[in-house]
C-alpha cells in the first residue's frame, strides 16, 4: 500500500516547479534567450566574494575529515555563536548560541517548528498571499492550515479576519515578511497590532499562541523599508531563516530556527524542534556550509541589480495598465491578472514563452507572481510581450 496523501502531493507538483521545468524544455527548442522565465526565485546576483573565498580557503587549509564529518545536531557551536553575534549586533536581539538550531534551509526549519507544535487538533493560521508550500508543510505534519483572506489594497494583514479565525486549537500564526509572493514588507505598526491581537487571544484561549516568522528575504529590502526583529515586538516568536537568498546560495541549503529565551516555554519548544528535526531526518546540516556561514554571517547582498529590475518592471507594467502593490522587499511582484483569472492569463502568457506563476496556490487566484531576479535584458525584451498580453484583454 502507498500513502494516497503523499501520492497526491507527488503527482500534483508545485506549479512553480512545473513552469520552471517547462521553461528549460522550451529553451532547448526555441533558445534560452527566447524564453522569459519569471517563474522561480533563483537569485541572479553572485554570492558576496567572501562566500566563494571561504569555501576555497576552508577546503584548502582545514582538515578534510573535520570539514566533511558529522557535527552536533544543532550545528557547530562556533557557527551558532557567529550568527548570534550578528543578530545581537544588528537588532540587540539578546540571542545566545543555544537559541539557534541549524537546518538544511528554511523549509526544514518551518516544518520542525510546525511539527513541534502539532498537538491534537492543532491549527496554524496563515496570511494570504502565502508561499504555496506552506499548505503541504503544515497539513503534511499534523496541523490544519487556516487562511486569513488577503488585504488586496496594501497587502498587510487583515487583523479582523485573523481574529475571527483564532480559537482554542490555534497553536501559531505564520507570517512571511518580506513576503513571497507580494514583495511587501509588513510594517512595524502591522506587527505591533498583530502582537496585541495574539497577546489578547492567548489570554482568551488559555495558552500561548506562537508567531512563526519566516524570514528568508530579510536582507532584501528597498526604498528605506525596515524589517523588524519580530521577537522584540512579540516575545512568543520562533524565527526561521535561510541563507539561500541573502547569500545567493539556493542550491546549498542552510538555515536555522531561532527560539529566543523570551518565548513561552522556550526550552521545551527548542527541545521539541530538535525532536521534530530528529524524526524528520534533518539533523546535522552540511558541515562545510556551516563553516562558510560562520565566516559570512555579517555579509550582505548588493541589491542594485534587483532594485533596477524592480523599478523597471513596476514602472513599465503600471504604465501599460497593470495593477500591483509596489514591492519594497524580496524579488517578487504580485500583479492583478487582466480578465480576473491568473490561471487563464498565465496560460496565455505561456503561449508567448512568458512564464508567470498564477496566484491560485498563493491564496489569491486573481493575481500572478513575477520573479524579478532575472537579467535586466530579459526584462527589457519581455516588456513588449506584456504590453501585447494586456492589450489582448481589452
Amino acid at each position: 500500500m502507498i500513502s494516497q496523501e503523499m501520492l497526491a502531493l507527488g503527482q500534483s507538483r508545485s506549479c512553480i516547479r512545473e513552469l520552471f521545468e517547462y521553461g528549460m524544455k522550451q529553451a532547448a527548442i526555441v533558445g534560452k534567450e527566447n524564453v522569459f522565465d519569471f517563474s522561480i526565485g533563483n537569485p541572479s546576483i553572485p554570492s558576496p566574494p567572501l562566500v566563494n573565498e571561504s569555501f576555497l580557503d576552508i577546503v584548502r587549509t582545514e582538515d578534510s575529515l573535520d570539514i566533511h564529518g558529522y557535527t552536533s545536531a544543532a550545528g557547530y557551536a562556533g557557527v551558532r555563536k557567529a550568527v548570534a553575534d550578528d543578530l545581537n549586533q544588528r537588532y540587540d536581539a539578546h540571542i545566545r548560541p543555544e537559541n539557534l538550531f541549524f537546518t538544511c534551509g528554511a523549509a526544514p526549519a518551518l516544518i520542525a517548528v510546525v511539527r513541534a507544535l502539532a498537538v491534537k487538533d492543532a491549527e496554524i493560521v496563515g496570511v494570504a498571499p502565502f508561499f504555496a508550500e506552506y499548505r503541504p508543510f503544515i497539513e503534511g505534519n499534523g496541523a490544519k492550515f487556516v487562511v486569513t483572506p488577503p488585504d488586496m489594497e496594501y497587502f498587510q494583514i487583515r487583523l479582523d479576519e485573523m481574529a475571527a479565525r483564532i480559537n482554542e486549537h490555534t497553536q501559531a500564526v505564520l507570517i512571511n515578511s518580506p513576503n513571497n509572493p507580494s514583495g511587501v514588507v509588513y510594517t512595524k505598526e502591522t506587527l505591533e497590532k498583530l502582537a496585541n491581537l495574539l497577546t489578547k487571544k492567548s489570554r482568551e484561549v488559555g495558552h500561548p499562541i506562537y508567531l512563526i516568522s519566516d524570514e528568508p528575504y530579510r536582507e532584501l529590502v528597498y526604498d528605506g523599508a525596515v524589517v523588524s526583529w519580530v521577537p522584540s515586538i512579540y516575545p512568543n516568536t520562533a524565527v526561521c531563516y535561510s541563507y539561500s537568498k541573502s547569500l545567493s546560495l539556493p542550491g546549498e541549503r542552510i538555515g536555522y530556527v531561532c527560539v529566543p529565551d523570551g518565548a513561552a516555554d522556550s526550552a521545551e519548544l527548542y527541545a521539541a524542534v530538535a525532536g521534530a528535526a530528529r524524526v524528520l531526518g534533518h539533523v546535522c546540516p552540511p558541515s562545510l556550509q556551516q563553516r562558510v556561514v560562520a565566516r559570512c554571517a555579517a555579509e550582505r547582498p548588493d541589491l542594485a541589480a534587483y532594485d533596477k529590475n524592480r523599478k523597471a518592471l513596476y514602472e513599465a507594467l503600471t504604465s501599460y495598465g497593470y495593477v500591483c502593490p509596489k514591492a519594497n522587499g524580496a524579488f517578487y511582484m504580485f500583479v492583478k491578472a487582466p480578465g480576473g483569472s491568473s490561471k487563464a492569463f498565465s496560460d496565455r502568457a505561456k503561449e508567448k514563452n512568458v512564464l508567470i506563476v498564477p496566484g491560485n496556490d498563493f491564496g489569491c487566484p486573481e493575481y500572478f507572481r513575477l520573479c524579478t531576479c532575472v537579467s535586466y535584458d530579459t526584462i527589457q525584451r519581455s516588456l513588449p510581450l506584456f504590453k501585447e498580453l494586456i492589450d489582448s484583454f481589452q
